[in-house]
């Protein structure tokens, strides 16, 4: 150890992540001391990582994180992430980020500042790469004076900004890739909620727990699209066909359009949903590269919808990876109906699923194992209630009986149970 360079022993103190951790390290000898001084480039503050935080008041530890940063030269990775503690004062805040300003490349913190500091403007923006933000709010945008010319990565969680100032800072993001929009506090200059987003350069967007009349989102390059918990009127998506990606979970929306352009889309994953399947199937249908289709808790505006499997072994051809969840419609099989004899010559990978246990499941998954005669894997999902009457005992035992004496026919297929 006595001959590695400083600028090594720098490295893998940078790698320890916890501060406390790199603190100790560094008391080795001078070297490591001399590493930890001129050499750290990442240090993480997290209440989860050291038990003493939970113990210390928040003034204590403004001086603790204050000495520690101060130690240091050239710091370009700063996590700041105490979940117990309710507010900063301003002051040590604007100095931590006014000390490593010049060479900061990611600054993640999730505490509320007293008073409310504008922390766009106190970082170091000329390289920022990854910003991470919880528990602040974002207020006077100037995309003129705030520039972030290197950001890929804006992540905004439980943050209190305009739609106008959300808009502009997007702008003021030239190079951003990731965009994270976790339950903001939306402020609106009229009656109507209504946020349009725009960038060439984003990829990637999440966006959980917020609820919108109009959600309007203009990304040329996106690839992936994940909407989780939200409750939006209408949602837009302008994109010049290169979504790969299309994840909605838990979402209420009226109308929902992602544009004609989804001929590139891999992967479409569904749950917890309400919608009109034939126009749904319309969006996809041209997905002629899709891979991966997800169908689990969806639920159907009109009675009488079913899914056309038959449709989706024509339309997706290169379908390897298949998850549909099972329920029951007046006694039989819903959304899923097992129509005509057609063959998922690529799906390896198939998931089924139950919400209401019933003795139709078995040979539902029979069709299906007879349908894919080029299957690997099948996983079976069940719920199960914990105040299990005599008759679902009953009805679960007859089920695993034949899925048993089924599966006997097709040995090469590996089968794994998962209830819950």
């Amino acid at each position: 150890m006595e001959f590695l360079p400083v600028e090594v022993i720098g490295n893998i103190l940078s790698r320890l992540g916890a501060a406390r951790d790199v603190v100790i390290a560094s008391t080795t000898c001078k070297k490591w001391r001399e590493a930890w001084q001129n050499h750290l480039r990442a240090l993480t503050f997290n209440s989860n990582d050291w038990p003493v935080f939970h113990d210390l008041t928040p003034g204590k530890i403004e001086i603790l994180i204050t000495q520690t940063i101060l130690q240091t030269t050239g710091l370009q990775c700063l996590t700041i992430i105490m979940d117990d503690v309710d507010e900063f004062s301003a002051a040590p805040v604007i100095a931590w980020l006014m000390y490593t300003r010049e060479t900061l490349r990611q600054f993640r913190y999730n505490v509320r500042t007293t008073p409310i500091i504008n922390i766009l403007e106190k970082c170091g923006r000329q390289k920022l790469e990854v910003l991470a933000l919880a528990h602040n709010s974002i207020t006077g945008v100037e995309p003129s004076y705030v520039k972030f010319p290197c950001l890929k990565s804006l992540s905004l969680s439980y943050v209190g900004i305009s739609a106008l100032d959300l808009s502009l800072l997007l702008t003021a993001c030239p190079k951003v890739e990731l965009l994270s929009l976790v339950s903001l506090d939306i402020a609106m200059s009229d009656a109507q909620t209504t946020v349009e987003l725009c960038s060439v350069s984003l990829k990637d967007i999440y966006v959980e727990s917020i609820s919108l009349d109009k959600f309007v989102l203009e990304a040329d390059n996106i690839e992936k699209l994940h909407l989780k918990d939200c409750t939006l009127e209408m949602f837009e998506l302008v994109s010049k066909r290169t979504l790969r990606i299309l994840k909605i979970d838990d979402v209420s929306v009226i109308q929902l359009d992602i544009g004609e352009g989804t001929e590139n889309l891999e992967v479409v994953d569904v749950s917890n949903f309400t919608i009109m399947w034939q126009k749904f199937h319309h969006m996809i249908s041209r997905s002629s590269k899709l891979r991966r289709l997800r169908l689990w808790g969806v639920v159907f505006d009109d009675e009488d919808e079913f899914v056309d499997l038959e449709t989706i072994s024509a339309c997706f051809p290169l379908l390897s990876h298949l998850s549909l969840c099972y329920d029951l419609r007046e006694g039989a099989p819903l959304q899923f109906g097992l129509h005509g004899r057609f063959r998922l010559e690529n799906v390896v990978v198939l998931e089924l699923g139950w919400t209401v246990i019933s003795d139709l499941f078995a040979p539902w998954v029979e069709w299906f194992l007879e349908s894919c005669p080029n299957l690997k894997k099948l996983v079976i999902y069940g719920v199960v209630s914990e105040a299990k009457t005599h008759e679902e005992c009953q009805m679960l035992a007859v089920i695993t009986s034949s899925l048993v004496r089924l599966m006997r026919k097709y040995l090469h297929v590996e089968i794994q149970f998962e209830y819950e």
